[in-house]
């Protein structure tokens, strides 16, 4: 999000007039502060509301703005780091235990269906970008001036439950690797409120700039990468029956289910929100079209390294638990509470117990998940609701919101690890209840050029990405669908769910029609021709 408007500040480095004056744009969120006289480049927080400016040596009056620069990799140094906190949502604990159950329930193959599913999240994730680049405004921002107050709203309330599910999943995702590490010593609950700290580390890190931050999750990645490529060199799965399950498309009746929930796991609703206010850290002049363009390629290949980087994470972690709990009377009651203690088991001590190896990747990937998760929580509150506070407030607040739910979580449901389990599930469902909500208010600014200008989607790439958006939304149907058939007893708990189903759709339908583009001539052609109007 781009913050509340900071405090102007009254001492103007004439280093930063320069840099204004060569941009010709100045961000109504940034204020005024030094430049780096080695490399130009002011390192500042995501949520200072400051940008870290990229600048040109060249003069604007010598360069056209519509050519876009030759490729620098000193320019692509510049622009990397969002793109590696977004794809953090790829690994986070939820999409862990989909990896691990879907490798001990239906080997490897499924591992076709987790790599095009991480096409199709990543293709997602470059339009969130497309959108803030260019309009140099985050999603939720946006979304509060194209809706009525009431679908503001409503769009809020729905993101929120999203998030809130993702964060009790990464929460109790890093309790548990703490109680691992810790030997049991640390219960859940323990390990929740050591979790929580996170909004107050937030706040010292922030004051040492947005690289250092950026550095600080790279040592996340570089961690969860060394440990779960470890386990996977430690149990030396199939490299044959890897590459068969990535090239040959193979699905039954006894793992669609798992293949439903690879798909759901890789788009979270929240990330749509976040990688659209991520990139507002990179100050770009939306006016020249040649720099926007320049930006929009860049992320693009960071992106893509980072999404690479996730895929094959998740690729170590489906393989290992194929490897070893495929076909066994494990492999239906794995999760993620009990993983460690059966890949202990199995393979067990070598030089460094794989106990610990798996409870040192899963805390990085609960800590980094739950940190970006803080910045997507203050992202969209401001954004929807127009908040302006403190930032040590705004963070108190959004984490809050999550932490609360989660040690009530973590109290109620520490009785056993099939309560856990259930939870996750349900978690899953609300999770994939509001992929809508994101992903259609994405499509919408996308596509409509008083937004996008010049930069909307073409005809083709619009058909695509709906496409896309229609199958995930379809797929998360399914899984609703089965799974309320399978929980929803009783006639008063069933009407209940009848009304609030009709209720999602009809919005659903709703922010349809409202976003202009071709899936709403498509909705009023149909609608025309069964009304005979």
């Amino acid at each position: 999000m781009s913050a509340p408007p900071l405090e102007d500040d009254t001492n103007t480095d004439p280093k930063d007039e320069e840099a204004d004056h060569l941009l010709s744009f100045q961000s109504p969120f940034s204020s005024s502060s030094s430049s780096d006289d080695e490399d130009d480049e002011e390192d500042v927080a995501y949520g200072s509301g400051r940008k870290i400016l990229s600048l040109d040596v060249e003069s604007s009056d010598a360069v056209d703005d519509s050519v876009v620069p030759p490729f620098s990799w000193k320019k692509l140094w510049r622009f990397s780091g969002p793109g590696f906190l977004m794809s953090i949502a790829f690994l986070d604990p939820g999409n862990l235990e989909g990896d691990l159950q879907a490798g001990a329930i239906a080997g490897y193959s499924l591992l076709w269906l987790l790599m095009w599913a991480t096409v199709m999240g990543l293709l997602i994730q470059l339009l969130s970008a497309r959108v803030g680049v260019v309009t140099g405004r985050h999603l939720a921002e946006l979304c509060r001036e194209e809706y009525p107050y009431w679908a503001v709203l409503l769009l809020w309330f729905m993101a929120e439950l999203a998030l809130i599910g993702a964060d009790i999943q990464e929460v109790i995702g890093s309790a548990i690797a703490i109680k691992i590490l810790s030997r049991g010593v640390l219960p859940l609950w323990a390990g929740v409120l050591i979790t929580a700290s996170d909004c107050f580390i937030f706040l010292f890190l922030e004051n040492y700039g947005v690289r250092k931050l950026e550095a600080v999750f790279a040592v996340f990645i570089s961690t969860m990468a060394l440990s779960f490529a470890w386990m996977f060199a430690d149990t030396k799965p199939s490299g044959k029956e890897l590459l068969i399950g990535l090239l040959v498309p193979k699905l039954s009746s006894k793992t669609i289910q798992k293949a439903v929930g690879v798909v759901g796991c890789v788009i979270t609703p929240h990330n749509v929100f976040l990688y659209s206010a991520l990139v507002q850290s990179r100050k770009i002049d939306p006016n020249k079209k040649g720099r926007v363009q320049e930006a929009l390629h860049y992320y693009l290949i960071e992106s893509s390294i980072a999404v690479l980087v996730m895929f094959t994470i998740n690729l170590f972690v489906t393989s290992v638990f194929a490897k070893g709990f495929y076909g066994t009377k494990q492999a239906s009651s794995i999760g993620l509470v009990n993983a460690g203690q059966y890949l202990q088991e199995k393979y067990g001590g070598g030089l460094f117990p794989i106990l610990y190896i798996w409870g040192i990747g899963l805390l990085a990937a609960g800590q980094s998940s739950t940190m970006t998760g803080t910045y997507a929580g203050q992202f969209i509150m401001g954004g929807f609701l127009d908040l302006r506070l403190r930032k040590w407030l705004r963070s108190l607040i959004t984490r809050s919101c999550a932490i609360v739910p989660t040690i009530i979580v973590a109290l109620v449901f520490n009785r056993s690890e099939g309560s856990l389990d259930v939870l996750n599930e349900w978690l899953n469902v609300l999770q994939g209840l509001q992929i809508p909500f994101s992903l259609i208010p994405l499509l919408t600014m996308a596509s409509k050029e008083k937004i996008m200008g010049t930069f909307k989607v073409g005809p083709t790439m619009e058909r695509v990405v709906w496409s896309v958006a229609a199958l995930v939304i379809v797929i998360n149907g399914y899984v609703l669908l089965d799974f309320f058939f399978s929980e929803v007893k009783g006639l008063l708990l069933g009407f209940v769910a009848c009304a609030g189903t009709a209720a999602y759709v009809v919005f659903i339908l709703y922010l349809i029609s409202h976003g202009g583009g071709l899936p709403a001539i498509w909705f009023s052609q149909i609608l025309s021709k069964y009304t005979g109007n």
